[in-house]
């Protein structure tokens, strides 16, 4: 048995699905890593689910100011979507390479959207002999007249190297509260070492200026042989990216068979993958655990069995009072919505809902309700609302 030495958050029964994005079967943990923390009932809900609208196969969304949503669906539509749920296609979407994970992704607004109306949105691209990339770019969204639209789009970051295969592009974004730096996750695209190698953005955070360009005081600027843009590095799938009320910067990212995990990123830190993580491989290979490797960063959360974490906020509204402060997760494998409470650095799976669907997105709509995405075809928007 793999020596479990951080703060685990172990379902009380044990799933028999898919680890997220691939339908790869997970076979559970051992039971001899059950009950090493406790959670409550997964089958209370302090909420009511309203359906608000479906979308092909939805990603990631947003809200505008004037209280609509922007949402993105995988095969390359965005959406402008109102409190009732009426949908208008936005035009000015770039071509995505869609197929396997890959196609449209992350939608946020930059922090002067007030005054610019730019939009920045990540995507997948074709390259050269059957190789694809995430990409992260800008544009202005005109929503004035019938057709609204991007226009001028423009291309800030493109993942390093192209490579084949269709899976673990990451590119979720987030920017730094005081709005001056971009980070996006760049997942390993199931190649392993590439998640070490810092000539390469694979398995890394990138820290950038909102236009792209690279900050003087990044970690590695000064260093040969890295790509400057590196914030951090050792990284899975990273599906969830958010800073909390304190500014921290914090990630998600799904591990091999078992061992997803919640980060507190750093500056320069290595968290380790594929040398380390609290999960094996799927071929039953084995993977030392983080506290085999103290030079690695370790996750504040590890979660075996698997949940398959999808989308990350953290909660500051007032109608959900005694949530505040708490993150949430979707879970995809876990069909459920996952609250995570934190004291200090420390963080543990504190309560866990059961959506009896994949939940792709999580976020908090201007009303303090939580919003949340299903994953696949006729996936739903639901509004959850404290219980009457």
């Amino acid at each position: 048995m793999k020596n479990i030495g951080l703060s685990l958050s172990i379902a009380i029964f044990m799933v028999s699905c898919t680890n997220g994005e691939n339908a790869q079967t997970n076979a559970g943990a051992s039971t001899e890593t059950q009950a090493l923390a406790e959670i409550s009932p997964v089958d209370r809900k302090p909420f009511e689910t309203t359906a608000i609208a479906s979308f092909d196969e939805p990603w990631a969304m947003t809200f505008l100011p004037d209280g609509r949503m922007l949402i993105s669906e995988k095969a390359g539509k965005l959406q402008l979507v109102d409190a009732k749920g009426q949908k208008t296609e936005i035009s000015g979407v770039p071509k995505v390479a869609y197929g396997g994970q890959g196609g449209f992704g992350d939608i946020v607004l930059a922090p002067d959207y007030a005054t610019s109306n730019m939009v920045y949105l990540s995507w997948v691209e074709e390259g050269e002999d059957d190789t694809r990339g995430a990409v992260v770019g800008r544009a202005k969204l005109v929503l004035s007249g019938q057709k609204p639209a991007l226009r001028n789009l423009q291309t800030i970051w493109t993942q390093t190297p192209k490579v084949t295969g269709k899976g673990h592009y990451s590119h979720r974004i987030a920017f730094s509260p005081d709005g001056k730096y971009l980070f996006i996750g760049s997942g390993d695209r199931q190649k392993f070492d590439p998640a070490q190698d810092m000539k390469a953005n694979l398995g890394k955070i990138v820290r950038l200026y909102p236009d792209g360009s690279i900050p003087k005081d990044n970690p590695f600027v000064d260093q040969e042989d890295a790509l400057p843009e590196i914030w951090s590095l050792g990284h899975r799938n990273i599906l969830g990216l958010a800073f909390d009320s304190e500014g921290r910067l914090w990630n998600q990212e799904m591990g091999p068979k078992d061992g997803d995990e919640l980060n507190l990123v750093q500056r320069a830190a290595n968290y380790g993958y594929p040398v380390v993580s609290e999960g094996d491989h799927y071929d039953g290979e084995i993977i030392p655990n983080h506290d085999t490797h103290p030079e690695f960063e370790a996750p504040k959360v590890a979660w075996v069995p698997t949940i398959a974490p999808s989308g990350l906020i953290f909660y500051s509204g007032d109608l959900f009072p005694a949530w505040k402060g708490s993150a949430f997760l979707g879970g995809l494998a876990s069909q459920a919505l996952i609250r995570v409470s934190f004291e200090g650095d420390s963080a543990k799976e504190a309560e866990r809902f059961l959506m009896d669907s994949r939940i792709r997105e999580v976020e908090q709509g201007p009303d303090g309700a939580l919003y949340v995405l299903e994953d696949g075809e006729n996936g739903r928007l639901l509004k959850l609302t404290p219980t009457k």
